[in-house]
């Protein structure tokens, strides 16, 4: 009996910690023993044709929308790298764009198809330019735009930190490539007006650049790469090219934005475009153009969104009428027991 009792006061003990666990402590049991309540969908032959086509109904229709959407923003996309080459330097480009002597002023037409309402985008698109080369991207001073030359240690902007024994600012192989071309446009009535004011983020101007931070030393004569600066403008009140620019692009082929034109611009109306041919992508065999783009609710020209939608529907419908012809062809009752693979395995061994 003294046995049986000292057995029962220890089971009795043994499970005196079980019942004094904590709320959190038994959450914790359940979900290591994997005990948890979940959600177990029994996917019958219905309710996946069901998903599938409920999907393809959805995207189809969705996807056409937004696929006219993009369709409807009016585009003009005009590639003037070799456009603007002089007759006799087309077989040597770069020597063409290094030589100071030669004027880079072009003239180009363009006539729109629709008419183009105002805001119309002006960007400038690069192909070919990798602006996310890792010594390219390491190539700035964050401190240094904001604070100026208050910060001394430009070491990251390597190789463009110094010229003549003097800091640059901004130092760094991006701000120093900055893009120099130049566009001004004029139709019948008159000259239309490129607004350069706020095309760059706002977070950019508020947070990443000084607002007393002027220029100093940049693209001087011994150290001359891509566009100037004007050293009496602070770099956030009228430079917003440099901030755009300074926010480097993740693909080799980008966009840029250069300035908004502010007029509606008649279907057919002759667009006669002034530019400067500045910027040297001939060296390595990139691209420039000039694209002139409307917006709507979606956004820019963009196929690939509407494009995904339609594909994903119909693939959608084509897999749900699949799964509809199989089931009707091929049936068998649902929660079928021989049909688990032990099962058939130990039926396949028994014959």
């Amino acid at each position: 009996m003294e046995m049986d009792g000292a057995s029962s006061s220890g089971s009795s003990g043994a499970a005196q910690p079980s019942l004094f666990l904590s709320k959190r402590s038994r959450a914790f049991y359940r979900f290591t023993q994997q005990n948890l309540p979940a959600c177990r969908p029994a996917l019958t032959p219905t309710l996946v044709i069901t998903v599938f086509l409920l999907v393809g109904i959805t995207f189809l229709p969705f996807g056409i929308i937004c696929f006219r959407a993009a369709e409807s923003v009016d585009e003009l996309v005009l590639r003037y790298d070799t456009e603007c080459i002089p007759e006799n330097y087309r077989g040597n480009k770069v020597a063409y764009i290094k030589d100071d002597s030669i004027s880079k002023k072009c003239t180009l037409t363009v006539k729109p198809r629709n008419q183009m309402k105002a805001p119309i985008y002006v960007y400038y698109e690069l192909d070919n330019y990798y602006q996310n080369h890792r010594r390219y991207v390491k190539s700035r001073s964050d401190r240094q735009l904001l604070h100026g030359l208050q910060y001394k240690d430009t070491s990251s902007c390597r190789p463009i930190e110094s010229s003549n024994g003097l800091p640059v600012l901004p130092c760094g192989l991006i701000a120093w490539s900055l893009f120099n071309d130049t566009f001004t446009f004029d139709v019948k009535a008159g000259k239309l007006n490129v607004n350069r004011k706020n095309i760059s983020w706002k977070s950019d101007r508020d947070h990443k650049f000084g607002n007393d931070v002027y220029p100093f030393n940049f693209q001087n004569d011994t150290l001359i790469g891509g566009g100037k600066l004007d050293p009496s403008i602070p770099q956030l009140s009228e430079q917003e090219d440099l901030i755009v620019w300074m926010r480097v692009a993740a693909l080799p082929n980008f966009r840029k934005l250069y300035g908004v034109i502010e007029n509606d611009i008649d279907a057919d109306e002759v667009i006669t475009i002034q530019l400067s041919n500045n910027y040297n992508t001939y060296s390595f065999g990139g691209k420039k153009k000039l694209v002139l783009t409307t917006s709507n609710w979606l956004g820019g020209k963009n196929n690939f969104l509407g494009l995904s939608y339609i594909a994903t529907g119909f693939c959608s419908i084509l897999v749900a009428i699949l799964f509809a012809l199989i089931h009707v062809k091929f049936p068998r009752p649902h929660r079928d027991a021989s049909y688990l693979h032990w099962n058939r395995k130990s039926s396949a061994t028994s014959r």
